[in-house]
């Protein structure tokens, strides 16, 4: 199986960028990256049970509504237990 591969956003490539340390939400960088690209990490990290996914259990995601309904319909029908 290959490894995961993630690529690192490093900003805007032009000069007259300033990082953003701090700040509200709307001042941080937004990054927009297919859902295969970064759902093995999330997975194996949420499995492995990595104390930095709960740093960010409250960090709001942006997803399809297509999506969003196939997730509730999963929820639904999965057998629990």
């Amino acid at each position: 199986m290959p490894q995961p591969y993630l690529r690192v956003y490093f900003g805007p490539e032009d000069g007259d960028s300033q990082t953003v340390l701090s700040g509200s939400a709307e001042s941080r960088p937004k990054l927009t990256v297919p859902l295969g690209e970064i759902l093995p990490a999330l997975v194996d990290a949420v499995n492995s049970r990595k104390a930095w996914i709960h740093d960010f259990a409250d960090e709001p995601v942006a997803i399809s509504t297509d999506l969003y309904e196939v997730l509730l319909a999963y929820q639904e029908l999965r057998p629990t237990g």
